[in-house]
């Protein structure tokens, strides 16, 4: 039965000098120098094991960069498979190193590739090496964008908008309404009310005017005034007739109304 493979992960760190080197480490068990990697923990991720195992291992804080490629190989009757990543490296270590690692060294590509102990190991930084220095390069001669800083806004002066204009007031005229035109120029009156009024008239040049206390304007002004009520006129009686039987002439004036008011409806 096949025994289950050991996983573990490393990386090609570079550090960046006038020739960029490369990282190897010396072991302390076998005295060998191999490249740095190392075992993933229980729910480690494989780069985060890398990155981990470096740090660790060559004591310089680390930035993980795209993935070279995966080296598997037997050892100890099992198979192992590592995976790699190329990092860069900064120019001092931040710790130092862990016990089983006896010194690291940076190395340039060749120099490399000639130190290291295990043939697997010097085949795949031979394969790698030169595209992690090539990936190093394009980024290191990347040309960094310069932002400008932009220029200050000039401060522009307020303007106040003028007030709206106001408009002079249109003269109104009124046109006077027309006068209501005098009495000369009323219309005719109908021919049966003329000869209806010239009959009043005539019998009352006749009436002689009783000897009243009352004044004789205000008679006629009450006496006109109830003829201007049309509502008024049903409810005028005719006065008596005269001791000598005779009928008063008032009495004949109001029935001639009558008459006429009756024709003219």
């Amino acid at each position: 039965m096949a025994r289950t493979p050991v996983l573990a992960a490393g990386g090609i760190v570079l550090r960046q000098e006038k020739t960029p080197l490369i990282a190897v480490v010396r072991l302390r068990k076998r005295d060998e120098w191999v490249l740095p990697k190392g075992k993933l923990d229980d729910g480690e991720t494989p780069r985060a094991a890398a990155k981990r195992e470096v740090l660790e291992e060559t004591g310089h804080e680390v930035s993980v960069h795209e993935f070279l490629g995966t080296l598997v190989y037997e050892s100890g009757g099992r198979s192992k498979v590592v995976h790699y990543w190329r990092m860069a490296a900064g120019n001092k270590p931040t710790r130092e190193l862990m016990q089983d690692v006896r010194a690291v060294d940076w190395l340039p590509l060749n120099t490399a590739v000639e130190r290291l102990s295990r043939g697997h190991e010097r085949a795949f930084l031979a394969n790698v090496g030169p595209i992690a220095l090539k990936a190093a390069t394009v980024v290191k001669a990347a040309p960094r964008s310069k932002v400008k800083p932009a220029a200050p806004e000039k401060r522009r002066s307020r303007r106040v908008a003028p007030p709206p204009a106001v408009s002079e007031p249109v003269p109104v005229t009124f046109e006077p309404a027309p006068a209501a035109p005098p009495p000369d120029s009323a219309a005719p009156m109908p021919e049966p009310m003329q000869e209806a009024v010239a009959s009043i008239a005539a019998d009352a040049v006749k009436f002689e005017t009783p000897e009243v206390e009352t004044p004789v304007d205000a008679m006629e002004t009450e006496f006109i005034t109830e003829l201007a009520e049309p509502d008024n006129v049903a409810s005028i009686e005719a006065p008596e007739s005269t001791d000598d039987g005779a009928a008063s002439p008032i009495g004949s004036l109001v029935q001639k109304m009558r008459g006429w008011l009756r024709r003219a409806a």
